[in-house]
């Protein structure tokens, strides 16, 4: 019994020791990430994730692996949305570029907790209720075109509910106090503003979640490969956040990209019972969207970068 257990356990105790490494280690001191030092984390986080999908190919079997990427590809695929919010929040609020590593480490790591904890209550619904794979599938396919109606549009975090429910229970200091979280005057406990950052990426994430969990039961239902590639694609979100924050807005087609994303899996869902998708055919599918939304984004932003060039006159103009 306790072997069914032991792949759980390893990989939790992996991850913890590379999150301690992360922030004991390597980020001690508070900085500013640059773009060089938040591209090699990227491709360490990818290395290991490869690494990982590499095992899973050899104990598990081909089919298993291609799930595995595949939904590696769509939750990393889904989390560009998420940085999107996390930028907006660090500019609503200010944030220093020095703290803005350890908000999203203590984030993503409670991130990890609760879709954790999401996606073993979406496993268990799905065992006990298959009909509810046709909810999780219309779901996804609004959700789509939503992401479609509501373009480059991303919503005020400036009012945020659960901000202002904490702030019923605790004062707030009026400026940062270093990287903490909390500061004790005159017996007094308050949050610093860094915390309610915290919340915001947090409460943002779980919306984010309630999207993204769907999805991958769509690729597989073995929750072992769920969680495990769910988690490599939130622990590689922080850095990629800071390798992609100068960047996004150049992305135009990414969008419309992660709404056909949506839709696709989505109709998956609800057409498991007349037709199986291969798992080989999802990944393809995905990678293609991906494929064509970037080089598609990136010719566009080549075409507005050359209009935007001072003309120069020849000869010919005058005539």
């Amino acid at each position: 019994m306790l072997m069914d257990y032991l792949p759980w356990i390893g990989f939790i105790a992996f991850i913890l020791a590379m999150l301690a490494l992360d922030l004991g280690v390597f980020h001690r001191d508070a900085h500013a990430i640059t773009r060089r030092e938040a591209l090699i984390w990227s491709c360490v986080w990818i290395s290991l994730a490869l690494t990982f999908n590499a095992g899973v190919y050899l104990t598990m079997g081909t089919e298993s692996g291609i799930e595995w990427t595949t939904g590696y590809l769509l939750e990393y695929s889904l989390s560009v949305d998420n940085i999107f919010v996390m930028l907006l929040i660090f500019s609503t609020f200010a944030v220093p570029p020095i703290y803005q590593h350890r908000v999203l480490f203590w984030g993503i790591l409670g991130a990890v907790v609760m879709r954790g904890t999401l996606i073993a209550f979406a496993g268990f619904l799905l065992s006990r209720l298959h009909w509810m794979i046709y909810v999780f599938g219309v779901f996804l396919i609004i959700t789509g075109i939503r992401f479609l109606r509501e373009g480059d549009h991303v919503a005020d975090v400036s009012d945020n509910r659960l901000v202002n429910f904490a702030k019923r229970f605790m004062p707030v200091t009026e400026k940062y106090e270093g990287q903490r979280f909390f500061v004790l005057r005159d017996g007094v406990r308050y949050m610093t503003p860094l915390f309610l950052v915290l919340l915001l990426i947090e409460s943002t994430d779980l919306i984010f979640a309630v999207d993204s969990i769907p999805a991958i039961y769509a690729v597989t239902d073995d929750p072992f490969i769920v969680f495990t590639s769910n988690a490599f694609a939130i622990l590689g979100l922080r850095s990629l956040f800071f390798v992609m924050a100068g960047y996004l807005s150049g992305m135009v087609y990414l969008k419309p990209a992660l709404a056909a994303i949506m839709a696709f899996v989505g109709t998956k869902m609800v057409l498991i019972d007349l037709f199986k998708v291969p798992p080989l055919a999802s990944l393809g599918v995905i990678a293609s969207i991906l494929i064509v939304a970037v080089v598609a984004s990136l010719r566009a932003k080549g075409k507005t970068e050359e209009a935007m060039l001072p003309h120069t006159y020849s000869s010919s103009d005058e005539s």
